[in-house]
């Protein structure tokens, strides 16, 4: 009995209850909270003490955006926006999820399109905007193709680096037990590979968002990015603000709908 006692190292934890767990997340988001509250008083009392004509304080951001709501302004050019944003990030994780997959599987397509999406992903997005004006003159095209050149590329080389970074012990078992092509990928390497997968549409989405803004700000016809231009070149602070923030709040909801599925399709690894 004292030699099984001498061999124990360390003494043994209880298991943590799902009591604990509940208040550990309330504390965790609890503490998110506190944060973001603390955050919005700071800047109401930087706003109020320091008057400065760019920092408003936040109640008067609060107040523009109502107003601007009641107006309408907001819900219309929000539409716009939403409506360049799903299109321009679907063509953007359709074809990202593609050709990324297609490079991480297949060695001489990574070796052919590397080059190209690596210096695309590195270089100035705005300076394709010309180039989308000869195609696409000020229609939506235009602002929905500057929404993929933005989201395209990360989710490309996540992706594809997800499924060349996959066990190679796991390829090898699948191909022992005779699976083919088709099903290596359906049930080995794509359920190997999404939480990094997950991870590059969750980077992309953010720059989709900012690319949104960008191209109506270039444009300056329609959309959220078109209103702050408006309200900043008459240095309506409260109203940029205003729009910052409906626009901070879209990105929010994006990224947390991402993340639910990335909980939903990878359980497993928790």
């Amino acid at each position: 009995m004292s030699d099984v006692a001498s061999t124990r190292i360390g003494p043994v934890r209880p298991p943590v209850t799902m009591m604990a767990r509940v208040w550990q997340t309330i504390l965790d988001r609890g503490l998110g909270t506190m944060s973001l509250l603390g955050g919005l008083v700071a800047w109401e009392a930087v706003g109020w003490i320091f008057g400065a004509a760019w920092l408003p304080p936040f109640s008067g951001v609060i107040r523009a955006l109502i107003d601007l709501t009641l107006e309408g302004r907001i819900l219309v050019n929000l539409m716009n926006s939403l409506r360049s944003l799903f299109v321009g990030f679907s063509i953007a994780l359709g074809g990202g999820l593609v050709v990324g997959a297609l490079m991480g599987r297949y060695r001489y397509v990574y070796q052919a399109l590397d080059p190209y999406v690596y210096a695309l992903f590195v270089s100035p997005t705005m300076i394709f905007i010309p180039v989308f004006f000869a195609i696409f003159g000020l229609a939506g095209g235009t602002r929905i193709a500057i929404i993929v050149v933005y989201g395209i590329f990360v989710i490309i080389i996540n992706t594809a680096t997800a499924l060349r970074t996959v066990d190679t012990s796991l390829i090898e078992m699948a191909r022992s037990y005779g699976a083919s092509e088709r099903q290596l990928f359906l049930r080995v390497l794509i359920p190997a590979s999404l939480p990094l997968v997950f991870a590059g549409i969750q980077l992309g989405m953010g720059r989709s968002v900012k690319g949104m803004i960008n191209g109506e700000m270039f444009i300056a016809l329609v959309g959220l990015g078109a209103l702050s231009q408006r309200f900043g070149g008459r240095f309506e602070a409260e109203s940029a603000m205003a729009i910052a923030l409906v626009v901070l709040l879209v990105a929010l909801v994006f990224n947390v709908v991402v993340r639910m599925v990335d909980r939903r399709l990878t359980y497993w690894t928790e």
